[in-house]
């Protein structure tokens, strides 16, 4: 039923251009995204047609005898366009496994696009893991997430946040220049947790240059000094907080409160979600990092599961 097609750079304004148009895709799956740190990764991303038009594209790698949906971005899985059925996904589902199969691959590690960064409703192919594929769940991530529109009441400790911020004369801006909070950022979690960010600061550069629309800095700045900052990724219809940190004296004098009150309540009022992301230290989901679960919660957020899922070929 299908024809798949492994994914080339020759494809590459077909596939961006579907994602862009798709139910369910969103910047993270476009070519000039994924493709900026190709070199760490064996791409082995498709392509499905049927009768030579394209229903859904799947971002993936090899390593050994698995194919991953995808360790390189932050969710994954199916891409689908709305023309897409549940009857046509269980077939795309079948016919993927029988070509990975032919390619001698043995195991499938499936993420899926958590449903809020859904533009229609997409979870057919989770219905197609379970009856076709009877996969299992073998990682779960714990993320926070507001509703916006839902106008949960902040808690007192981040309104005392945003009022010591004023007091002390901290403005929020909007800026394109990473290297000051890329300083704070980095100091801090070495200094806590012994990691350096995803990003260096040349990547960010890289990507932000390529998605000046969707990736987007604030700043909380006093007396031309950077105290905190946090990077958005914009996908509609979620905002999500990429990174966020503050120096020990922004911390002190409500830095991100201040910020995040000037996102979520005007700037990005009007959209439907904020994400906060992983609130988790290991791979698996587990490690519940309870004192930001805490902050998060301040503001309102409440609990989204990120699901990792394998299946044997």
């Amino acid at each position: 039923m299908f024809e798949i097609r492994r994914y080339t750079p020759d494809c590459v304004d077909e596939w961006n251009q579907f994602v862009a148009e798709s139910k369910n895709g969103t910047f993270l799956f476009d070519r000039r995204y994924m493709d900026y740190h190709q070199d760490r990764f064996r791409d082995h991303s498709l392509m499905f047609y049927q009768d030579g038009r394209l229903l859904a594209v799947l971002p993936a790698h090899v390593d050994g005898d698995t194919l991953y949906t995808h360790r390189g971005l932050t969710y994954g899985g199916l891409v689908m366009s709305p023309r897409l059925t549940i009857v046509e996904t269980l077939a795309l589902f079948r016919e993927l496994n029988a070509m990975l199969r032919f390619e001698g691959l043995k195991h499938v590690i499936y993420k899926a696009v958590p449903w809020i960064y859904h533009r229609l409703s997409a979870e057919e192919d989770l219905y197609a893991l379970y009856h076709e594929c009877h996969a299992r769940i073998v990682a779960r991530d714990y993320s926070t997430n507001i509703f916006l529109g839902a106008g949960m009441r902040w808690e007192r400790v981040r309104r005392r946040g945003v009022v010591r911020a004023q007091r002390a004369g901290i403005t929020v801006e909007h800026s394109d220049s990473f290297a000051d909070f890329w300083r704070v950022l980095s100091d801090n979690l070495g200094t806590k947790y012994g990691i350096r960010p995803v990003h260096t600061l040349a990547e960010i550069e890289l990507l932000h240059g390529r998605f000046p629309d969707n990736i987007v800095l604030y700043q909380a700045v006093r007396d031309g000094q950077v105290l905190g900052g946090v990077v958005l990724y914009l996908s509609p219809p979620v905002v999500h907080a990429q990174y966020s940190s503050a120096t020990p004296e922004g911390k002190s004098l409500g830095a991100i409160d201040a910020i995040y009150e000037r996102i979520m309540h005007h700037d990005y009022k009007d959209w439907p979600y904020f994400d906060f992301g992983r609130s988790t230290e290991n791979p698996d989901g587990s490690g519940l990092n309870e004192a930001l679960v805490f902050q998060k919660e301040g503001f309102g957020a409440r609990g989204l599961c990120y699901d990792i899922y394998e299946w044997d070929l």
